[in-house]
């Protein structure tokens, strides 16, 4: 059973208001309406408000909800079907928060999404998702219920209900882990040597030694696959759900205490950040790299990335090569990662949606999801912010300026609704239109090499299982423990090398009396019972 909605928040007067919102009957919520387009031209009677959620990643000039492509899409779709479109920034920062906040007060868009189903099944268990009729996707959205469902029949059920709809996701992924090439050979080394994570080691000792600096880090939160590289292969099925999970951090495995043995090495030994656990964004972590003071930095490749330019000004020596597939590897393991489930986004219908506001919104993604209106947001005008070589790929002008610029990774925060990446009808044309869209001039041997670590890494690269049942326990204490997790793993962490055993057992106790084994035993049970979903 889902519980009644109920979000904590700090601020009272958006918790009362929320209440104040619950206790009308309801009749105004989504109830049927003879507001429905003409099936003609599917166009609305009387204006209908479509509320979109749209990423705002606080790039600097960008307006998320006024810009050359909202107008656009307004003049385009909203004009023609009489839907008046509102974007509603979500910070990517802090979207869990933006959206609650936004729920609390009855302001929430008409989507509600998030890109880890954990988080996405809570949003589900807070009750603030409708059940999805299938008839009426495939009849207003034919397009995109083509393209997606499959994935939405295979993946959208919890608890026998139809809940969830996906955006696409092509097998292309542009995170990449960046060394400074010219540090590596200063201290008589290759970037090729570096074929585990003791060489690595070994290379950011003498680093140190030479006093160029550190290897990069960060402080650990909000995504948890930091020990994968230490885990046994092949994978356990269960093992690997039962600790896999983006939103509870595994703090009691064997990996996990491998993974903090390292970490204390590396502090006690100078070869990482000093103030690692400071660097609490990726702005923070990327101003160290840029100012010299470290030598690795893990970035997503754009053809307007900045940070080769901005270390060279600063470092003009500075020379740049693709981190190893193997390089943070201990020996004897393969490079384990965690791969991307078979979906980009996942989004459910706000409860409080109308019958004409989620109708709108299917229009919406059927529009979307037309190759031709793909094309113009994710490249912009022809002639003005690229031109199209011969096989009608397009080249980016990165000079461009003008009014339709596009905002960061080519305005992937409007059409992801839909697809997480580009495709260009076959995967050689899309790697070769990627491998344009990514590369900052001068720069595409960074992205060959990415490239080139991807297909040598793919068959180590699986997804989390995913639970089809929600795991109550785990929204129950994610909050507290997450918080905890910090405390204890910086402790561990940044704790005297002697103590460490004594640190880790005490911190573990802490971890698991704190609500992890509840939800360890919950998840167990949900294993035995077979309500997980497990890809090869």
């Amino acid at each position: 059973m889902r519980k009644t909605f109920f979000v904590q928040l700090l601020v009272v007067s958006l918790f009362s208001s929320f209440l104040a919102a619950c206790s009308n009957d309801g009749t105004t919520t989504n109830e049927e309406t003879n507001n429905l387009p003409d099936e003609t031209d599917m166009r609305f009677p009387e204006t209908v408000e479509l509320d979109i959620p749209v990423y705002d990643r606080a790039f600097e000039g960008w307006n998320v909800s006024d810009n050359f492509y909202t107008r656009w899409i307004q003049e385009e779709f909203g004009d023609a079907h009489n839907i008046n479109i509102n974007f509603v920034p979500i910070a990517r920062a802090s979207e869990v928060t933006d959206f609650q906040q936004l729920l609390a007060a009855g302001n929430a868009p008409d989507i509600i999404f998030h890109y880890d189903m954990p988080q996405a099944l809570s949003y589900y268990d807070n009750d603030v998702l409708q059940p999805l009729d299938l008839e009426e996707i495939a009849k207003y959205a034919p397009t995109y219920w083509e393209n997606l469902s499959e994935t939405i029949e295979q993946y959208g059920v919890v608890e026998d209900e139809h809940i969830f709809f996906f955006a696409d996701r092509p097998d292309v992924n542009n995170f990449v882990s960046i060394i400074r090439k010219d540090w590596v050979e200063q201290v008589g080394m290759k970037v090729e040597d570096l074929t585990s994570l003791e060489k690595l080691n070994e290379m950011a000792l003498k680093w140190k030694e030479a006093g160029l600096g550190t290897l990069g880090g960060g402080l650990t939160a909000d995504i948890y696959n930091y020990n994968y590289p230490f885990r046994d292969w092949p994978i356990d099925p269960e093992y690997r759900a039962l600790y896999s999970d983006l939103m509870v951090a595994d703090f009691t495995t064997k990996e996990t205490e491998l993974w903090l043995r390292n970490l204390n090495l590396q502090y006690h030994n100078g070869l990482i950040d000093q103030e690692f656990y400071l660097r609490a964004d990726g702005n923070q972590i990327k101003s160290e790299f840029v100012a010299g003071r470290t030598g690795t930095y893990g970035e997503y490749m754009s053809s307007n990335t900045d940070i080769f330019e901005a270390t060279v000004q600063n470092n003009p020596e500075a020379e740049f090569a693709v981190l190893p597939l193997y390089a943070g590897v201990p020996e004897g393991n393969v490079p384990q990662g965690r791969a991307n489930w078979p979906f980009g986004l996942i989004m459910g219908v706000n409860e409080a949606a109308t019958e004409e506001e989620r109708i709108a919104l299917w229009l919406y993604l059927e529009w979307m999801s037309q190759p031709d209106h793909l094309f113009f947001l994710q490249n912009g005008v022809e002639g003005e912010n690229y031109t199209l070589d011969a096989e009608g790929i397009p080249i980016i002008n990165n000079d461009f300026d003008g009014e339709s610029a596009l905002a960061m990774n080519n305005n992937k925060d409007y059409w992801s609704l839909v697809t997480e990446a580009p495709y260009f009808g076959s995967d050689e044309l899309t790697r070769k239109a990627m491998k344009n869209f990514w590369s900052p001039p001068g720069y595409e041997y960074i992205v060959d090499d990415m490239f080139k670590y991807q297909d040598e890494g793919r068959e180590f690269t699986t997804p989390d299982a995913l639970f089809t049942v929600v795991i109550e326990s785990q929204n129950r204490y994610q909050a507290d423990l997450n918080a905890l997790f910090q405390e204890l793993y910086l402790e561990v962490a940044l704790g005297p090398e002697e103590a460490f055993d004594e640190n880790y057992e005490a911190a573990k106790q802490r971890y698991l009396n704190a609500g992890y084994q509840e939800i360890l035993d919950e998840k167990q049970a949900a294993i035995e019972a077979g309500n997980f979903n497990y890809f090869e």
